[in-house]
């Protein structure tokens, strides 16, 4: 048992270019604690006397300022904790701190520079490791991601719903038994053998997470986070096991209201939050009482996960996050006075070993035997697991027998064996069934439900391909209004130009005739409606059918990938890749060389050895014994050979984490942009389906926003049978290409319709 107080360290975040840092220092002693001391200046007012305090003073174990590196952090804070678990205790590092002042940053990290990992993936790579060196031990190791979002619980690991919305993965529900040891239930454990694993399930947690935008902080984490490995060891033929896990813990940021001035569902997450901190709190003052006897894990769904954590059987380590700015001065001095209550708290922490459950189950299977082989002894035969077909035929005829006494005080005895009562309940049981239901009852029963089967078969059938045609539907109209604001930009880029360039009136008078001509409202509405029969003549699939997408989602797709800001990102991130992938080949290419070398050099000494053996026997004994220099050459460089293949290895090893690492962002960034497509894609179909409630704004003449959309449908579908040489034609750019390939596909089904006398229907 190991009987220690909380370990409180604290960050100081790096300002920005606006922010006007307070007057604070730092004072780290390597033999006592660090302080950490902010001074606050008063504000005097006229006439009045202000007594507020100036100077605050805190302790901490080690202050990291704005300079400090991650990999500081970690060696700091998370490697004595991750040796600890290792060794068999429970531990928990957890970031505590206001909105935007660095706690994701310092638990997870960031994803522009490979350098900026947090705590989570250095210590996975630390524990992999760790877990790789040591053959003494069997390790097995899971891993589970938990998110407190407005007081409920998700498993953000859940491989039914990958990269899907909060409100569909499954809600986590707190559970204690009789010893008053917590459990969470729907909350799966994953398995990860190796590094590689552990971080792709980070990175699909974190895909899940919820984040928003406050004015505190860009992308505001807006939940409580709990990233958990489950590590288990046992030597070989040893019964024990030890069991221990660590606890990850990202809380969400502390904000005031008043002074963000958030509203609405932001409103409501920061009411959670800081009612959530505030029980924290609650618990912490409490445990920081030495008389007090009850306390209150129970308020909140966060103190209740973290119970063993807070005051129980763990190692605990806080991270308190600082932003030193003169507006957030008060936040940070909070967050510092709760930092040192947290320090007073002291845990037990005990190692976690219990005995293997398959040594349990040989023994108790002993155990049983030995009782069989005492029950045989005394009764005087020897009873197996099933009845004899001899017993069995006795029993059916003993229940014959007493089914066809009519006695009322007639018994059964089949004598103090279980297994042979309940074959005679069993048996009894039917022929009573068989009894009361007659042939012509079966029959008449199995015809309905068959019936009924293929009933509701068709129906369900129905309802899919309701639904099918109902979404090519709304494809084709997002499809079709994406196309109109197209052609509307092309047609203002077109206005203006010939506004700068005009200088004929009979130009612009023709013009205006063909306009007149191309947008009368039946001629808009006709080609409208050819346009939408037109494209639901294109051959469409569903949207996700072996890897493939239909037309119109894959043309809206492409759009909005195309105007997308991460667009740029996974450019970039692709052309760092090929260039990590160019190296490494060439990385390659020098390793085989050397390795060549090496072994050439090999094969010398070991001829050089055998040329001096055969001449053994003509030299004299001096010249065997001396060192032949030739060897020691060849020995020489092939050290040196050794040593550059050793450095390039390394390097080689480095390139392979790093472009592992940009895989990861690229998927990181790929699944962002699907998901805010598909965000997109659902608006679009709303809009569309509120339209289409509406069906008298589009017949109604006096409408004015949906007229001159079909006008400029008609003038655009009229291009084609402008000359090429007209004032009027529209050059295409690369941004219309899709556009004109779907004209040209219209266009064509057009005349062949016109052919076949269809062209009207």
């Amino acid at each position: 048992m190991v009987k220690e107080t909380i370990r409180v360290y604290a960050r100081v975040k790096p300002l920005g270019r606006r922010q006007q840092t307070a007057v604070y220092s730092v004072d780290n002693d390597a033999t006592a604690l660090s302080s950490l001391e902010i001074t606050m200046p008063r504000e005097l007012a006229d006439g009045f006397v202000n007594n507020k305090r100036e100077s605050y003073k805190f302790k901490f174990q080690k202050i990291f300022d704005q300079e400090e590196k991650q990999d500081v952090v970690f060696d700091s804070i998370a490697k004595p904790v991750a040796e600890c678990v290792l060794a068999g205790y429970n531990g928990t590092i957890f970031a505590y701190g206001q909105t935007g002042s660095g706690k994701t940053f310092t638990i997870t990290g960031g994803a522009e520079r490979y350098s900026d990992r947090g705590i989570i993936p250095r210590t996975l790579s630390y524990v992999f490791n760790k877990l790789q060196k040591d053959s003494s031990k069997v390790y097995t190791t899971h891993v589970s991601y938990l998110e407190i979002y407005n007081e409920c619980g998700y498993d953000l690991l859940d491989p039914r719903h990958e990269a899907s919305r909060l409100e569909d993965l499954p809600k986590v529900t707190i559970m204690e038994d009789a010893d008053q040891n917590i459990h969470l239930k729907n909350l799966s454990l994953q398995q990860a053998s190796n590094e590689e694993e552990a971080l792709n399930l980070l990175f699909l947690g974190d895909t899940n997470r919820m984040i928003a935008e406050t004015p505190m902080n860009q992308a505001s984490s807006r939940s409580h986070c709990i990233f958990t490995i489950h590590i288990s060891s046992k030597e070989p033929g040893s019964a024990t096991i030890r069991r221990s896990k660590l606890h990850l813990v990202d809380l969400a940021g502390s904000e005031r209201v008043a002074k963000t001035g958030v509203g609405g569902h932001l409103l409501t997450e920061a009411k959670y939050i800081n009612l959530s901190l505030h029980y924290l709190e609650q618990v912490i003052i409490a445990l920081a009482e030495k008389n007090r006897s009850h306390i209150p894990y129970r308020n909140s769904m966060m103190t209740s996960v973290l119970r063993d954590s807070l005051g129980g059987n763990c190692m605990t380590t806080m991270i308190a996050t600082l932003s030193i700015d003169k507006r957030n001065i008060e936040e940070s001095i909070s967050t510092c006075r709760f930092a040192q209550r947290v320090a007073l708290i002291k845990n037990e922490a005990v190692l976690n070993e219990e005995i293997d459950p398959r040594l349990m189950i040989v023994q108790l299977q002993k155990e049983i035997q030995e009782l069989k082989d005492e029950l045989a002894l005394v009764t005087g035969k020897q009873r197996t697991s099933e009845l004899s077909q001899e017993e069995l035929l006795q029993l059916d005829e003993l229940i014959e027998t007493y089914l066809e006494d009519n006695d009322p005080d007639s018994t059964l005895d089949v004598g103090a064996d279980t297994r042979k009562i309940k074959y005679c309940f069993i048996r009894v049981k039917q022929l009573m069934k068989h009894s009361n239901m007659s042939d012509k009852q079966l029959l008449s029963q199995h015809i309905p439900e068959e019936k009924d089967i293929n009933k509701e078969a068709a129906e369900e059938e129905l309802i899919k391909l309701k639904e099918l045609l109902q979404q090519r539907d709304n494809e084709i109209n997002i499809l079709v209004n994406m196309l109109k604001k197209e052609r509307k930009k092309s047609q203002d880029a077109l206005f203006q130009l010939n506004a700068a360039s005009a200088g004929s009136a009979a130009l612009e008078q023709s013009l205006l005739l063909n306009l007149e001509e191309s947008q009368s409202p039946s001629c808009c509405l006709q080609e409208a409606k050819d346009f939408s029969s037109s494209v639901c003549s294109l051959p469409s699939l569903p949207r996700q059918t072996e890897g493939k997408m239909s037309l119109g989602y894959q043309e809206a797709f492409e759009l909005f990938k195309r105007n997308h800001a991460d667009n740029i990102t996974i450019d970039d991130n692709k052309q760092l890749l090929k260039q990590r992938f160019a190296e490494a080949k060439c990385l390659g290419e020098k390793l085989n060389e050397v390795r060549n070398k090496i072994n050439h050099l090999k094969g010398e000494i070991t001829q050089r050895r055998i040329q001096r053996a055969a001449l053994a026997i003509s030299s004299p004994p001096e010249e065997l014994n001396t060192l032949d220099p030739v060897e020691e050459k060849l020995r020489t460089q092939m050290e040196e050979e050794k040593k550059c293949y050793k450095t390039m290895f390394d390097r080689l090893k480095g390139l392979k984490i790093e472009t592992e690492h940009l895989q990861l962002l690229m998927d990181k960034c790929k699944t962002k942009l699907q998901k805010d497509f598909e965000v997109w894609w659902s608006q679009e179909a709303v809009n569309l389906q509120t339209q289409q409630e509406k069906p008298e704004t589009l017949s109604s003449p006096n409408t004015a926003p949906v007229y001159p959309q079909l006008i400029e449908s008609s003038q655009h579908l009229s291009t084609d049978r402008t000359p090429p040489n007209s004032s009027t034609s529209i050059p295409l750019t690369g941004d219309n290409q899709a556009d004109a390939d779907i004209l040209a596909f219209i266009k064509a089904r057009q005349n062949i319709l016109q052919k076949k006398g269809l062209g009207n229907k």
